[in-house]
């Protein structure tokens, strides 16, 4: 380094421009290496608030980019400056060379007279006097020659300095050039994870849409399987409907025919008041909500009995679903019927089966819901239906 500075410019141009655009090209890196640091912080901040993801990862590119421009400001201001010292170093070597001239000379005349012999001042010709008067010039000489060479000393102290300052204008340069690669490289790998993270959601997003999907298809199934229970339902009823065979007259004196059926047991679970149905288990409402339970219109002030025995839990009207009923059946199952307008039991209350529990409302059209629960899942009542 110090060869170049001492043979010739650190950069060169085919324009050499002036010291005042230098010292200018300089303040404007030095101002764009600040803005860009600024900028970076200001973009590390914003990623480490960011709630997203992909909010975060954009601050942290953006960051990275503003961190590679503060890089190459710095290298253009590391340039601005070898070049303002190289003019300086010329500068400096062109008033050193004329000084230097001049005291090499005239230090060349005093040694060659100091060298010389006290002797040959007694065989020179020449009288005593010209001895003492070239001995009262040097002693006059004496002195400009030492604040000359203090101008010199002074002068190679400055390039000395300059030189220094070169030294660390070139250090500056080869940092900021190994800093700019490192953020260069930091960059890379940070767009690289943001891909591979990208990738990585859009593998989930296609996963959880077939799980969609599939889910979708499971509750059209499910629909299905109502609507052919609803059909067998209907059937059913039509065939108990219809009038049975008529029994054989017994011939006179014949006992009447024993009957060995056995008493028909009652069913585990009743639906809580008479009506017909409105909302079928798993039915979307308009507003996209899954029903859990039955929802049964029927006349105004229709009796509410308990689908099954069991404890009253909670008894009291409940926000937007008029009066409810929770009962708990025991083993993990529960019955919810809400929509009623006239609660008539409390909470403690230990109710059987058909045991009234409330009336439905007033309005023309009543609604009311029933749910069964095991678990707090919601379970199918038509298994438990007679």
């Amino acid at each position: 380094m110090l060869a170049i500075l001492a043979s010739g410019p650190l950069v060169r141009a085919q324009t050499v421009p002036s010291m005042a655009e230098q010292q200018s090209r300089l303040e404007r890196a030095t101002a764009a290496s600040k803005a860009a640091q600024e900028k970076s912080k200001q973009l590390e901040q914003a990623a480490e608030a960011a709630r997203s993801q992909a909010a975060q990862a954009r601050a942290k590119e953006e960051a990275a980019a503003q961190r590679i421009a503060a890089a190459e400001a710095d290298i253009a201001a590391a340039r601005a400056r070898i070049a303002i010292v190289d003019r300086r170093l010329r500068a400096q070597r062109v008033t050193l060379s004329q000084r230097q001239s001049t005291i090499l000379r005239l230090i060349a005349a005093i040694q060659s007279l100091v060298r010389r012999p006290p002797a040959l001042g007694l065989v020179q010709p020449g009288s005593t006097e010209d001895i003492v008067h070239v001995r009262a010039v040097l002693g006059t000489t004496l002195p400009v020659v030492r604040e000359r060479t203090a101008d010199v000393r002074a002068e190679l102290a400055r390039i000395r300095g300059l030189r220094r300052q070169a030294e660390q204008a070139v250090a500056s340069l080869r940092e900021s050039r190994g800093r700019l690669e490192a953020e260069r490289v930091a960059l890379v790998h940070l767009e690289a994870e943001n891909r591979l993270r990208s990738q990585r959601l859009d593998r989930s997003a296609l996963i959880e849409s077939d799980r969609a999907i599939a889910a979708g298809e499971r509750a059209r199934d499910i629909v299905d399987q109502m609507d052919v229970m609803e059909a067998a339902g209907e059937v059913r009823e039509e065939l108990a409907a219809l009038p049975g065979p008529l029994p054989r007259p017994r011939e006179a004196g014949e006992a009447a025919p024993v009957s060995h059926s056995a008493p028909r047991r009652a069913a585990p679970y009743r639906l809580p008041v008479s009506g017909s149905l409105v909302t079928g288990m798993g039915e979307l409402s308009p507003t996209g909500v899954r029903s859990r339970g039955l929802t049964i219109a029927t006349s105004p002030g229709a009796g509410v009995t308990a689908p099954s025995g069991g404890t009253i839990r909670y008894a009291a009207p409940f926000r937007r679903y008029g009066g409810v009923v929770i009962i708990d059946h025991g083993q993990g199952w529960t019955s919810l019927i809400a929509g009623l307008g006239a609660v008539s039991v409390k909470r403690g209350d230990t109710v059987a089966q058909g045991v009234p529990i409330g009336r439905a409302g007033e309005d023309e059209t009543p609604r009311v819901t029933v749910e069964l629960r095991r678990h707090d899942a919601p379970m199918d009542i038509t298994r438990l239906l007679d």
